[in-house]
């Protein structure tokens, strides 16, 4: 069995086909191709995402990402069994066009197609890389606007242990970088230009580091960066500019490790998987190593290519919910999207 996967959900489309092991033989599924197009390029010019453009480029993009994809694994459109789709949560244009294609495509091949949450993309992206985890485990979700660490048991079963009550890490990277002055997107520019600087040059605050709670809290710490860059005046030095990106870098990452740690201690599990975008993050991946070495806990990462929106991670969900025989299949070239979509209700 084949799928087929779309993402759409925001500023990268995403197109990659998924196949599972022959049925009643064990493994995981596999990845036979994947095509992205990222539209960082065309958002840079107004600092963050415009969600019209978003909406059109897709439309640009999902055929010829679909054909590459295919011709990758050569094979031909009658060769997909399901076709998968993000269903939510996302900007709500970008969501239609990678629905309105796949619901379109599964019904002209006489196939089901299957709607996917977009952050159990995240979470089961892991399972694609050379060393895929095991259930259950703590996972932490730093993905976009969302920042969650959840106990995973198994695929579709996830408890949400905490998560933040303001801004996401991802975006005190991206804020914090714009007012550094940083292009956008934020966080790898100023993770780069972190590299130069020293991390304990400016005194930032942990915001909930010791509140003995597994939530987070960025907004706080946009603030004092803010309140430092103020001071800094109108003309800093690269040496000033880099001093501080590195201290928010730390802060950033040493309340995302101890709140891992702390969500391991509660929950007495010895496995951690890190998903999203943030996730690629060297200084995080460090500081994470370390830490669970010296406390016996395996840690696993998505590849890094797969780190941010892609396909294949929306295809894998859709297969591995398929294995189980979790997935909602739909038949009858109805769908709908959903902007606003908690994990545990999927």
């Amino acid at each position: 069995m084949r799928v087929l996967g779309f993402e759409s959900s925001c500023d990268e489309t995403g197109v990659a086909l998924v196949e599972l092991p022959p049925a009643g033989q064990p493994g995981m599924p596999k990845l036979l191709a994947q095509a992205l197009h990222s539209q960082i390029a065309m958002h840079q010019a107004y600092g963050g995402v415009v969600p019209e453009l978003a909406s059109r480029d897709h439309i640009r993009r999902v055929l010829p990402l679909s054909r590459e994809v295919l011709a990758q694994a050569q094979l031909g459109l009658q060769d997909v069994d399901v076709i998968a789709y993000t269903e939510g949560p996302g900007l709500a244009g970008a969501l239609l066009v990678g629905a309105g294609v796949a619901v379109s495509l599964a019904a002209a091949l006489g196939k089901p197609a299957v709607g996917v949450h977009h952050l159990e993309g995240h979470l089961l992206s892991p399972f694609l890389s050379a060393d895929p985890p095991e259930f259950p485990f703590v996972a932490l979700l730093v993905s976009g606007g969302h920042t969650q660490l959840m106990r995973v048991d198994e695929v579709g079963q996830y408890e949400i242990l905490g998560e933040t009550i303001d801004d996401a890490a991802g975006e005190a990277f991206d804020k914090s970088a714009k007012l550094l002055g940083l292009p956008y997107p934020g966080g790898p520019h100023l993770s780069k230009l972190a590299e130069q600087g020293r991390a304990d040059a400016f005194e930032l605050p942990r915001p909930l580091l010791h509140s003995g709670k597994p939530d987070f809290s960025f907004a706080g710490l946009k603030t004092a960066v803010l309140t430092q860059v103020k001071k800094l005046g109108d003309a800093p030095s690269e040496q000033q500019r880099a001093d501080l990106a590195a201290s928010t870098q730390a802060a950033i990452v040493e309340v995302l490790v101890k709140k891992s740690l702390l969500a391991l201690r509660n929950t007495g599990l010895k496995r951690l998987v890190v998903a999203g975008g943030v996730g690629a993050n060297a200084l995080l991946r460090t500081e994470l190593n370390t830490a669970c070495v010296k406390r016996g806990v395996r840690v696993h990462y998505p590849e890094l290519s797969l780190c941010t929106d892609n396909g294949a991670m929306i295809a894998m969900a859709a297969a591995m919910r398929l294995q189980r025989g979790t997935a909602r299949l739909r038949e009858d070239g109805g769908f709908g999207v959903r902007p606003r979509w908690d994990l545990s209700a999927a």
